[in-house]
């Protein structure tokens, strides 16, 4: 089973570290951006199953990019976590409001980052998103 996930972060380290953590379960096929823009239009021939998204980005939020990949064809029901350093209360029900799966606090651990998703996924989506993983691509 792969699991087809997009990573966007404007931090180049973290996205090194990113894609380090999620090689390690080996499920993850991994695309990488670095901008909200690049990622939408990486979305579309990528079609990720699980999208994880930096909330503070340059010139937008995380949450304004998630609008943009909904309207992607056959992404309006992807699920999204958001990682992100504001982990308050307040800003966590705000991203859970506005549909995210689950929400990964920074700095994260790369040892758990890929089981913490598998893990999110599980819950949030059960069975259907890692049917539609193991599917064909």
């Amino acid at each position: 089973m792969t699991i087809k996930i997009l990573h966007l972060d404007d931090d180049p380290d973290i996205l090194e570290i990113g894609r380090m953590a999620l090689e390690l379960n080996g499920v993850f096929d991994i695309l990488q951006c670095m901008s909200g823009s690049e990622a939408v239009e990486a979305a579309k021939s990528f079609r990720p199953h699980v999208m994880l998204l930096d909330m503070m980005l340059p010139g937008t939020t995380g949450i304004s990019v998630v609008e943009d990949l909904r309207r992607v064809p056959g992404l309006s029901q992807t699920p999204v976590i958001f990682m992100t350093a504001r982990v308050q209360k307040d800003e966590v029900e705000k991203l859970m409001e506005s549909g995210a799966a689950g929400v990964i606090p920074k700095p994260f651990d790369p040892v758990t980052l890929g089981g913490t998703i598998l893990d999110i996924l599980d819950q949030t989506a059960g069975e259907d998103t890692l049917a539609q993983a193991a599917g064909p691509s």
